[in-house]
């Protein structure tokens, strides 16, 4: 799949500063950047970072003194999924896990799945195949937690199961965690998204599951082959779009995905006989 991909932000420097950004696509085997384009105005020093944990490519910028900051981004992007048949999507061992799985076994800030733990194991247990728990527990989010509301930078997967109701990023929050409390590697994914209404960045997750990333969204808003990924982490903190150090004013952003197919056929993301995997 071939999609375009734009994104601009807006703030206002209030002092000297410095900008992490996190928006463009991260290259991977299966996820080709064709071309893109970075710019501000004013012209800013930048310089572009891979991290050393998760699959993210960060845009340090570097700004030196008062003013309006506008930054302008646009990549076009190739991607594919591998389609996974169910039955090969069922629990691996930690003793067979990769090292580069195991953090994700852990709670961190927003998905606490050590507090977790007892509820995930009565509401999910009883399935005996990890694909088929994984599937429970996104269904089980979409059926209870009401999409919406005025959550904070601070709600938390504990916050959002208590209250039941949230936007993506917590969603993805609640996910990561119910699957972790049920020894089930699991990272928070973040991404653009083709068809989301309205546009932004989507925010979703992958399970660890027969040895593949199998990327799940329990919103259910975009399709996931239509899904253009940034960034993955243990969680928002650790993909957070835009990181500030000094005095910035967030002023606007707009985010657009387009679709450069001849004719987008979603995948069936409500299916529970295969998954989809970047990897």
């Amino acid at each position: 799949m071939k999609f375009e991909v734009s994104a601009t932000v807006a703030y206002k420097a209030l002092s000297a500063s410095t900008l992490i950004l996190n928006i463009q696509p991260f290259r991977s085997g299966n996820q080709v950047v064709l071309e893109e384009s970075f710019e501000t105005s004013p012209s800013l020093k930048m310089k572009e970072l891979n991290s050393i944990s998760g699959e993210k490519r960060f845009k340090i910028i570097e700004i030196p003194e008062t003013g309006d900051i506008n930054i302008s981004y646009k990549a076009t992007v190739e991607n594919q999924f591998r389609i996974i048949p169910a039955e090969q999507l069922d629990d691996v061992p930690i003793s067979l896990m990769p090292a580069s799985a195991l953090n994700y076994l852990n709670p961190s800030r927003y998905c606490q799945s050590d507090r977790l733990y007892r509820f995930a194991y009565h509401q999910f247990g009883s399935n005996q195949h990890a694909y088929q728990k994984v599937m429970a527990i996104r269904d089980w989010i979409y059926t209870n937690v009401q999409y919406g509301g005025f959550t904070t930078a601070q709600t938390s997967a504990y916050d959002t199961i208590t209250e039941q109701i949230g936007v993506c990023r917590d969603f993805a929050h609640l996910g990561v965690a119910l699957c972790r409390a049920l020894t089930i590697p699991a990272r928070y994914f973040t991404g653009y998204a083709y068809n989301l209404t309205p546009p932004d960045f989507h925010a979703c997750f992958e399970a660890y599951l027969g040895g593949n990333w199998v990327v799940i969204d329990a919103t259910k808003l975009a399709p996931l082959n239509g899904l253009v990924k940034i960034a993955t982490g243990v969680d928002a903190v650790d993909t957070a779009f835009a990181s500030i150090f000094g005095n910035l004013q967030f002023l606007n952003m707009n985010v657009n995905t387009v679709s450069l197919n001849a004719e987008f056929e979603k995948l069936d993301f409500d299916s529970a006989l295969q998954g989809y995997s970047y990897i």
